[in-house]
């Protein structure tokens, strides 16, 4: 007679009918299974009782898929079958490409496995996995969409393959431990240079698209207008449409505008419905934000939402009775660098940084900035560049399935962006340190700064535009700046501050209003249409409104030639015409993008929110320079020579850049990287002081005007997870005031036996998803005293391992002693000696004995650094010693968010 389950665990086990259950037990592969052995009371290993044939199916080893489905098989996964009462949830790796067909994840085609194998660096044992391309101690489940990174876990599983990496002696350890250390110069030399190809690429296809709305060069359709004429304003060669339709000398301009409006149109419409193709649908019960920069986009339900529902601050749980919720993004639209800043922090965003969406946003950047539209391709350099070094990480194991590692690769490579974008290498490995990223430690800013070298030095090599630079409003000075010019750069300062918090609480209301028009927010190319209708329009009749971003703002920040006498370089009873001419450019341009901003289209706002500002600094330059050539004897103006040309004194180009810098301070709120930029793009040691002054004025004001940055706003408006690491909130409360109440659905009690049904598991791990806790957990108590959490992603993984899940028994407990374990009663066949069937699973391998826990009594101070230094996921609570909740990252966000948004209402200061 075998013994029964309740002679091992004590009473209170059995199935339905009161009857004990006499079953071995069987563990399906654990993720960490190897870091909580150590961490555990020395037990029997239940798996010994398991038949060798039956244990050695199970074992997961370096070639085993990550989802255990056999290698070569490519068939979709889903978690939980897609019952009509139950919670679908699909596993793919976070480079994958869209949500819909979810995949499996295999190891066995790395780059780093194949050239190890190469290098004979393969050894086989207990250890094999650890081994080869990947040294990690365990087979982790991958990240569900929307949740967060589970920082402390990959911290762990790193320490394990660094410490399994120094076990190796010999020649092939060194080798292996040098190709090791070698991987991330790699992958981000790898990343510079193939950003700065694609950036080449952009700049030299968008530069002769763009010069199609007016004609094309009869020497080759496909040249622009400046190769077409070199050096010169007007040339045989390039022919204007009104020349092509009318034969004629004389040009049409109503030929030539509607010629210009219709390529607005029609690049326009094309980048749009490029885009489109990276439309991802995500069907959830867990309803969540828009997830792109169109702020005024609902989720789309079966019954329409509330016109409020968008700015919740967290995701909102839809009975099953109303419908599922749909969540739809286009990841190729806009920037992509308020996402790129949220992925960094550990939020993970399946398929926002992979091929599809590299492919599309490139190719619809290229469009939509030849379009017209007043939007920049410095933005999506980040998010391109990020997807480049996103999908670099494959080629090693060591940073493909670690996502705390992949990080700081992706950090790399989104400076390299900005380095591209403004040929500034420093001024991009300060905008990943101010900016983006939320963990850079020493050997990641050396990293970064080696990979925007070499990003910059090979576009310098490509010389995307002919002429030795990297950018084309890359401008020289020669002058230094009078002292009484100072008062002016404060002034600008302020503008410049004002202006870019100004543009943000547009861009909030144009989104709120017009984009809530459900014909609007339907159909995505309509607006874009309407847009780019505006934007022809009212573009094609001034000068500086018709030219791209980029040569506006070159011809705005650039110094005069002393014998030209055209454009901005006007005499001095001309100046009052220029200045009235850049009024109306700075009205065009700064309404234009507002309402671009935002749009189905790839678009940056870094140089159009710089040529607005460089079109209100020149006025500003103008008057400045008019008020010394009038009065040359005013007291403030004597220290000016008198003669040397119209710019002998006052230089407006400089005050356009400070202008443009203070601007784009004031959207984004960077600081000393935009300094840096400014420098770079000058080379100019004499005006740092201007630039840097500006751009200090530039920020207070905004600060002061509206406290959010652009991408603020948009992690705000979307409900992202995401807590800054750069501020710190003001409390005076403690943890006990935003812990929830115990619910028996969320923990799981094993005071009376250790056993729990997996069918119980799996309705509360349904109960989890069904409150948008995809990355909870369920804490484990024995008589209210916390002995473990298991992470509800491992529990998914265990429960679909299952086979029989309705008459399965789990054990939950490690320091359960065994008593005589009779395996004369196990047939081998997986049924016991008397028939019944073998359904008791061991659970302990995923359960984590030692979660992080604090009094309910803690300040909350404690509670924001454990959640921003450690990036924990969740954090459990006690009450002298007894388990008293659970607090997760998701409602601590929204905490933090209620807590700053009730202190703007009242006019506080929420951070310091």
């Amino acid at each position: 007679m075998p013994k029964s389950i309740s002679s091992y665990f004590g009473p209170g086990v059995g199935d339905d009918h009161g009857n004990n259950i006499s079953t071995p037990t069987t563990a399906p592969s654990s993720p960490l299974t190897f870091r909580r052995a150590s961490r555990r009371p020395s037990v029997p290993n239940l798996r010994t009782h398991l038949p060798p044939r039956l244990v050695m199916e199970n074992e997961a080893n370096e070639q085993t898929s990550l989802l255990a489905a056999p290698d070569g098989v490519h068939k979709p996964y889903t978690s939980v079958p897609a019952t009509p009462g139950r919670y679908t949830l699909s596993r793919q790796g976070s480079a994958a490409g869209s949500l819909l067909p979810s995949r499996n994840h295999s190891r066995a085609n790395s780059w780093g496995l194949k050239i190890a194998s190469m290098a004979g660096l393969d050894r086989k044992g207990p250890f094999s996995a650890m081994t080869v391309g990947s040294v990690f101690q365990d087979d982790r489940v991958w990240y569900d969409q929307f949740t967060s990174t589970d920082w402390v876990h990959d911290s762990i599983a790193d320490g394990f393959r660094v410490q399994e990496l120094r076990k190796r002696k010999g020649i092939k350890g060194r080798l292996w431990a040098w190709f090791d250390s070698s991987q991330g110069w790699i992958l981000v030399a790898i990343s510079g240079c193939v950003t700065a190809v694609i950036a080449y690429f952009v700049d030299v296809t968008e530069s002769a698209v763009f010069d199609l709305k007016e004609g094309y060069c009869s020497n080759g359709w496909y040249w622009s207008r400046n190769k077409c004429c070199v050096g010169k304003e007007e040339c045989a060669a390039w022919r204007t449409w009104s020349e092509i339709i009318r034969p004629s000398r004389i040009d049409s301009v109503w030929i030539d505008f509607i010629a210009f409006v219709l390529g607005c149109i029609l690049l326009s419409q094309l980048a749009c419905y490029i885009t489109l193709f990276s439309k991802t649908v995500v069907p959830s019960n867990v309803q969540l934000a828009p997830l792109d920069e169109d702020l005024g986009t609902d989720r789309r339900t079966k019954k329409d939402a509330d016109d409020d529902k968008d700015t919740q601050q967290s995701p909102t749980i839809l009975p099953e009775a109303n419908g599922s919720s749909t969540l739809t993004y286009y990841s190729a639209a806009g920037s992509g660098v308020a996402e790129v800043k949220v992925i960094l922090s550990g939020f993970v965003l399946h398929g926002y940084l992979g091929v599809k969406t590299l492919f599309f946003k490139t190719i619809g950047l290229v469009f939509a900035v030849a379009s017209g539209l007043s939007l920049g391709k410095e933005g999506p350099y980040v998010h391109i560049a990020t997807c480049v070094g996103n999908i670099a990480c494959r080629m090693f194991s060591k940073y493909n399935l670690n996502d705390g590692k992949r990080r700081e690769v992706l950090s790399a490579s989104a400076a390299s962006g900005v380095g591209v974008a403004f040929g500034a290498p420093i001024g991009g490995v300060l905008f990943s340190l101010e900016e983006v990223s939320y963990y850079f430690p020493p050997k990641t800013l050396f990293r970064t700064f080696f990979c925007c070298i070499a990003a910059t030095l090979t576009l310098k090599f490509l010389n995307p535009y002919g002429t030795g630079k990297i950018v084309i409003f890359e401008v020289r000075y020669f002058k230094d700046w009078q002292f009484f010019e100072l008062f002016a750069f404060i002034l600008l300062g302020v503008m410049g501050g004002a202006a870019g918090a100004l543009f943000i609480k547009a861009s909030r209301i144009w989104a709120t209003t017009f984009r809530r028009i459900p014909v609007i927010r339907k159909w995505p190319m309509l607006e874009v249409g309407l847009v780019a209708l505006i934007t022809g329009v009212t573009s094609f009749w001034n000068r500086y409104t018709k030219l791209p971003v980029t040569e506006l703002l070159f011809e705005l920040a650039s110094p005069c030639d002393p014998n030209a006498d055209t454009g901005l370089c006007q005499k001095e009873e001309d100046i009052p015409k220029v200045i009235r001419m850049l009024l109306v450019a700075f009205v065009i341009k700064a309404f234009l993008t507002i309402i671009t901003f935002g749009i189905k289209v790839p678009a940056g706002i870094y140089v159009p929110s710089m040529v607005v500002g460089g079109l209100m600094g020149r006025v500003v330059g103008h008057i400045t320079q008019y008020l010394v050539l009038r009065h040359p004897t005013f007291v403030l103006f004597q220290s000016c020579p008198a003669d040397g040309g119209i710019e002998a004194c006052v230089t407006p180009g400089v005050y356009a850049l400070i202008a443009a810098g203070a601007t784009m301070c004031g959207v984004t709120r960077l600081s000393v990287t935009l300094a840096v930029i400014l420098f770079e793009l000058t080379g100019d040691l004499d005006h740092v002081l201007p630039f840097s002054l500006a751009i200090l004025c530039a920020k207070w004001t905004a600060d002061a005007v509206e406290p959010l940055s652009i991408y603020d706003l948009l992690t705000e408006m979307n409900s992202y997870p995401f807590l800054d690491n750069k501020v710190h909130p003001v409390f005076d409360t403690e943890l006990g005031d935003i812990v929830p109440r115990i619910r028996r659905n969320r923990i799981i009690d094993i005071s009376n036996a250790p056993l729990v049904r997996a069918s119980e598991l799996r309705q509360k791990l349904h109960q989890l998803h069904m409150a948008g806790e995809l990355d909870g957990g369920l804490p484990i108590l024995r008589h209210n005293i916390l002995v473990g959490l298991i992470p509800a992603p491992d529990l998914e993984f265990a429960l679909d391992r299952i086979q029989h899940e309705e008459n399965a028994l789990c054990l939950m407990a490690s320091d359960v002693r065994w008593h005589g374990f009779d395996d004369q009663h196990y047939d081998g066949d997986g049924e016991n000696g008397d028939g019944s069937p073998s359904d008791l699973t061991d659970f302990t391998p995923f359960i984590d004995p030692a979660p992080v826990a604090l009094d309910i009594h803690s300040p909350m101070d404690l509670v924001y650094q454990c959640f921003v230094k450690l990036g924990l996921r969740y954090m459990c609570v006690l009450r002298d010693g007894q388990f008293a909740g659970m607090v997760h990252k998701k409602g601590f966000v929204k905490f933090i968010k209620e807590l700053e948004a009730e202190e703007r209402k009242l006019g506080k200061v929420g951070r310091s």
